[in-house]
């Protein structure tokens, strides 16, 4: 069954929720502790890390933060840029944040053999990644679809605890509907983490699992693209 454009759209955001999940595994449990899309927590750890407490890094949690900036900026701009020139933007923006984890999982191929990458290298893997990241943001911001940010979930996690008989929030938009795209963005953040921690444990090299986050990115992509939605005209929530 044709899925319609609204339910295509936010199908498609919850899969790239769980792409966050593994690219945040990876970034914490293989770079870091770094976040390459969480932000919030490489503020944090950059403050840490500037008045030494814990094992934080300055230089990766630097490296992501102005990854993660230049990320946002190019694809404000080239989405912009299609946007007006009536064209797939969303698909388009998709498919340069794959790349983006295809090259970031192509330069870290040496790395995690010992554990121990080179600095350097693991640094730029990190920029790279906070780079599509930055783009993710962007493209999500724009496509619009409620309590679907597809790269953090207190907002979500809170709307749909507020709407709950344990919180029956009057000004919370609320409804079958409503807690429904909650709950699968919550549960497809714990997915993709799960899957990304399960992988890593079970000896998978960091690098490939970057480079199956960017095939499955590409899918979501070019299952957009087969949809009726991202054609010139459209605007959000359906892009």
């Amino acid at each position: 069954m044709k899925l319609q454009p609204g339910a295509a759209l936010t199908t498609a955001m919850v899969a790239l929720t769980v792409t966050t999940g593994m690219v945040e595994a990876v970034s914490f449990l293989a770079l870091g502790p770094v976040f390459t899309a969480v932000q919030t927590g490489n503020t944090l750890f950059l403050g840490f890390a500037v008045v030494g407490s814990g094992e934080f890094s300055a230089a990766a949690s630097g490296a992501s933060l102005i990854g993660f900036a230049v990320g946002a900026a190019l694809g404000a701009r080239l989405s912009s840029r299609a946007d007006a020139l009536g064209r797939r933007w969303l698909v388009r923006a998709l498919v340069a944040e794959s790349v983006l984890l295809a090259v970031a999982g192509l330069t870290g191929w040496t790395a995690g053999r010992s554990g121990h990458p080179p600095a350097f290298r693991q640094y730029v893997v990190v920029a790279l990644v906070a780079l599509a990241m930055g783009m993710r943001n962007v493209t999500t911001l724009r496509a619009s679809v409620p309590d679907m940010p597809t790269t953090v979930i207190t907002r979500t996690m809170t709307a749909l605890i507020g709407t709950s008989p344990f919180g029956l929030d009057s000004r919370i938009p609320s409804g079958p509907r409503y807690e429904l795209r909650r709950t699968a963005s919550v549960g497809a953040m714990f997915a993709g983490g799960l899957l990304g921690a399960w992988m890593l444990h079970e000896a998978v090299r960091p690098p490939v699992v970057l480079l199956v986050t960017s095939a499955c990115v590409l899918a979501v992509a070019l299952a957009l693209a087969l949809t009726c939605i991202c054609t010139p005209g459209h605007h959000p929530p359906d892009p």
